[in-house]
């Protein structure tokens, strides 16, 4: 059988997830990057470019653990070969990425609020996890932050799993953690403007058709994730069974 790799390997629809899952994420990771600006004694909040490298530093470590999460999804598709083919196996993962990436375009949009119970997938983990990072408030310098960031990146969030749900097609594990960092990648700008200013995704984020356009987008890469060979974006790269 013919296995496309094209869509899901691609980095680019990674990226986009990231960057409109501000528009979920703004609340909850805005709080986040208020506790490490308010654990910074006043001399490093008052010198803005110290500032701006420590909220860099702490969303560096928050992208460095969604590769690493990319690259243990990675391996998932070396289990589901036991059972099946390496073809079948990739395909049942196309599927489930597609209905995951619905599931989460229908939630921002607004028409599927019990998407988020999905969050509770990763709770168990985050509760052995968490105090680690709360170990680490006061923050008091980079390398601090960059810790911090890599523990609260592990924080149970639907969009996380949305992309997990696609890095796991990718076919290998390096491609499912690049898959990964591109997605952190999307969410850097705005993340990094929520530690620096906050108006605008306030605003973006009460915008009901802008939120519904982001969901229907989410919508069409799930259906490229389930049919990659309609991908008008894809560069043909086929691997044969």
């Amino acid at each position: 059988m013919h296995l496309y790799l094209d869509f899901n390997a691609s980095y680019l629809a990674a990226f986009f997830i990231g960057l409109f899952s501000s528009l979920h994420c703004i609340g909850m990771c805005g709080s986040i990057i208020g506790t490490l600006t308010y654990s910074l004694s006043q001399e490093l909040r008052s010198n803005k470019r110290i500032l701006f490298s420590i909220v860099l530093s702490y969303n560096l470590g928050r992208i460095a653990s969604y590769a690493m999460a990319g690259a243990v999804v990675g391996a998932l598709q070396v289990f589901l070969s036991l059972p099946f083919t390496q073809g079948q196996a990739h395909r049942l993962l196309q599927i489930f990425s597609a209905l995951v990436m619905t599931g989460a375009g229908l939630y921002i949009g607004g028409w599927f609020p019990r998407f988020a119970y999905i969050e509770k997938m990763g709770s168990r983990f985050w509760k052995i996890i968490e105090p680690f990072g709360r170990r680490m408030i006061p923050v008091q310098n980079r390398t601090q932050a960059l810790l911090f960031g890599m523990v609260w990146g592990w924080l149970p969030c639907g969009l996380i799993y949305t992309a997990l749900a696609l890095a796991a097609t990718t076919g290998s594990i390096m491609h499912s953690s690049m898959t990964m960092l591109a997605f952190g990648l999307g969410t850097l700008p705005a993340v990094v403007g929520v530690g620096i200013m906050t108006s605008l995704l306030a605003k973006l984020s009460k915008i009901q058709r802008f939120k519904q356009a982001v969901g229907i987008l989410f919508i069409i890469f799930a259906l490229l994730a389930a049919f990659p060979w309609l991908n008008p974006m894809r560069v043909e790269h086929i691997m044969t069974f």
